[in-house]
């Protein structure tokens, strides 16, 4: 196991034991310092993987529910920002758009409109103030569909990879802001002069709207647009129009910016190489699909495969994974998976492998205590035909350092 593997299976134990320290009373303030000093960043993934942990170990739900705010704040300077080329959620009609759409008009709801009644409301309770706040209010509500989709739609996508204590506590907490706003709506209906109640309340409810849209973008959406795949986003997008929208009338639709791997291979190969029962047939032999499968990601190398088209197909899941790789860059265009400024290289990569004039290029860089070695291979058929590029990456440090022979069995 690496010592980046190591470092990150102890930092995800301090983490756990910090949330543990804030369950048995110790303050924020009290923890915050060494969170501080463990990590400079934390990914949406770890707090996810550190929730499902505590869940696994025997803490109720609703106690991690209980701490939701407490380590939101703590997490908030330290969640590290995902930069992705072209990023999904930037697209008018991808799910996760919409859902941030929705939080800045929940957001220009509660700053233009409901604080500015609440302090009319501390000036006077009169009944247009009150009308006021009730018409606010009643406009909040309208976060119940925004919620409803993310627990209908998203959440059971999130579950089939196994990532269930996030939805769980996150479902637990909307349920809180909702039973917040209704209680707000009945103290507004039939109000009887409780100005400082109503304004507690009042506070409260829209506090909680706008912490649940903080998570959502920080912790939330990133972890999904890393797991979901393209067609998961598609039905989700699909079936969002039946629940409805908060707050927003008319939401773009969409047409996927990504190629169908599955169905394009079968049109491509006509059936050739598939043979009954998940086993696939190559001239040296036959492996099953999972035997192949976990061949691959055995191997320690990132092995990723461009086909003729540039479009992505397929890439390794090793554990120890350089460079991480979302499944949604699976049926992308390989441009769109680089960054602006590196798109060129890119371009003249395949480019140069597609005319022949090269078969294959290298690069190394230094990342850490790493030595990454970049190989690009153009892969062809018997006949020369170009089928594609194969991204291979390896930390060779390890190989570098090798000395002398060894000839012997490693002891247990």
């Amino acid at each position: 196991m690496s010592e980046m593997i190591n470092n990150r299976q102890y930092r995800q134990r301090i983490l756990k034991e910090l949330i543990k320290e804030l369950h048995d009373g110790k303050s924020v303030e009290e923890v915050k310092p060494r969170f501080e000093k463990l990590v400079e960043g934390v990914s949406p993934s770890e707090i996810a993987e550190m929730e499902q942990a505590l869940i696994m170990e025997g803490m109720p739900v609703e106690e991690i529910q209980r701490l939701c705010d407490v380590h939101a704040a703590v997490f908030k300077g330290s969640i590290e920002e995902i930069h992705r080329p072209q990023k999904p959620e930037d697209i008018p009609g991808h799910p996760v758009h919409t859902f941030k759409l929705e939080n800045r008009e929940l957001e220009k709801l509660v700053e233009e409109r409901i604080k500015i009644h609440i302090e009319n409301l501390e000036g006077a309770d009169t009944s247009e103030n009150i009308k006021q706040l009730a018409d606010d209010f009643a406009l909040l509500w309208e976060v119940d569909k925004h919620y409803s989709r993310k627990e209908n739609l998203l959440f059971p996508c999130l579950e089939k990879y196994g990532i269930t204590a996030p939805p769980k506590v996150m479902w637990g907490v909307d349920d809180e802001i909702r039973d917040a706003i209704k209680e707000v709506r009945q103290i507004l209906a039939s109000y009887a002069g409780n100005k400082d109640e109503l304004i507690e309340k009042a506070n409260e409810a829209i506090n909680g709207v706008i912490e649940m849209a903080f998570k959502e973008e920080n912790i939330l959406f990133p972890m999904a647009l890393g797991t979901l795949t393209e067609n998961e986003w598609l039905k989700i997008a699909e079936e969002s129009d039946e629940i409805g929208y908060c707050l927003v009338k008319q939401v773009s639709k969409r047409r996927p910016a990504r190629v169908n791997v599955e169905e394009k291979a079968k049109a491509e190969s006509g059936g050739e190489g598939v043979v009954d029962e998940g086993y696939i047939k190559f001239d040296s032999g036959v492996l099953s699909q999972k035997e192949l499968e976990c061949m691959l990601n055995t191997l320690p190398l990132d092995i990723t495969f461009v086909d003729r088209d540039d479009t992505v197909k397929y890439f390794t899941q090793g554990k120890d994974r350089i460079f991480a790789r979302p499944k949604t860059v699976i049926g992308r265009k390989v441009q769109n998976c680089h960054p602006p400024a590196s798109v060129h290289i890119v371009e003249k990569i395949v480019e140069s492998f597609k005319s022949g004039k090269r078969e294959h290029e290298d690069f190394w860089i230094k990342m850490g205590d790493k030595f990454v070695f970049i190989r690009y291979y153009a892969v062809r058929s018997e006949t020369g035909e170009y089928l594609g590029t194969v991204e291979i990456t390896q930390d060779i440090k390890p190989i570098q350092e090798i000395t002398g022979e060894k000839r012997l069995l490693s002891q247990e």
